[in-house]
């Protein structure tokens, strides 16, 4: 029996191999590529630095406010340093967010981006992880200044250190989901509607809770179909939101924490997915 076929088969099938390696190799360059930029531009931008030297000052000022509460200085550094954390967070998603694509168009420098064997999805990925990126770094800064001041009011090693990281964590997911979102408006708005509807999201997402109350006690079918749909489709933002927890010692379980990560990570994919689709079909003529 001749193996030559066999032989043929497999030769034919190792170039294809190589190639689509290569490929794979190629569109994570570009990709990584575009983060990198995106990660400068947004360092560049003087508002990251004055949100994270403003949260800095506002912990700092919380070591005063809580000399004044009682003996509470501890929750109160905690509780104003991690919700400073988060509005100051969505403000970056937010705003920066909408401007990610925006800028590129208004500056037509996306001509000369697609100009280059880079497609749309991947420009819309680096410049999402560029974001993230940037938020990674002001996050982590953010929480180190509110570690230092637990350190300094405790003139030592705080026990409520080791609960604030899991609830920064969290933070840290919901602003990716919601960079997420305004990604996905941005692909197809204006950057004021981007930011506006991104800003209802954040709030909605909060009473997510509540909205499932109002559907069930919705006696018409179309309005209890219609708030069930808004509850399913906007993410649930109130299971990351640790933050009064934190401050009273309590840090969220590794099983809660762990279907937390999962379930951002499974919603931002599907988010960049639709965005990535609404913006393949946009005409820049």
């Amino acid at each position: 029996m001749s193996t030559r076929p066999v032989v043929e088969s497999f030769a034919d099938s190792e170039p294809t191999e190589i190639s689509l390696r290569s490929y794979r190799l190629s569109n994570m360059t570009r990709i990584a590529a575009i983060t990198l930029n995106a990660f400068r531009e947004a360092v560049r931008d003087r508002v990251l630095y004055n949100l994270v030297l403003f949260v800095l000052l506002l912990t700092g000022a919380a070591i005063f406010i809580g000399e004044l509460s009682g003996g509470q200085e501890r929750k109160v550094i905690v509780d104003l340093g991690l919700s400073a954390m988060l509005l100051f967070g969505v403000f970056i998603s937010i705003f920066v967010g909408v401007g990610l694509v925006y800028k590129e168009i208004e500056r037509r420098t996306i001509y000369a981006i697609f100009s280059k064997p880079v497609g749309r999805g991947e420009f819309l990925v680096g410049k999402y992880l560029g974001l993230c990126l940037t938020l990674l770094v002001n996050v982590v800064v953010m929480a180190i200044g509110v570690s230092i001041a637990l350190i300094y009011v405790n003139h030592g090693w705080d026990p409520l250190i080791k609960t604030i990281w899991p609830a920064v964590v969290l933070i840290y997911m919901e602003l990716m989901i919601l960079t997420a979102v305004a990604l996905l408006f941005s692909s197809f708005s204006s950057p004021a509607l981007s930011a506006l509807l991104t800003f209802f999201v954040f709030i909605i997402g909060h009473f997510s809770s509540d909205l499932k109350s109002l559907a069930t006690s919705m006696k018409s079918p179309g309005a209890r179909w219609l708030f069930e749909a808004i509850y399913y489709l906007l993410p649930n933002l109130a299971n990351y939101s640790f933050i009064t927890p934190a401050a009273h010692g309590r840090a969220p379980g590794l099983n809660f924490l762990l279907g937390a990560v999962i379930y951002a990570l499974i919603y931002i994919t599907i988010i960049l997915a639709a965005a990535t689709l609404i913006f393949g079909k946009r005409n820049f003529k």
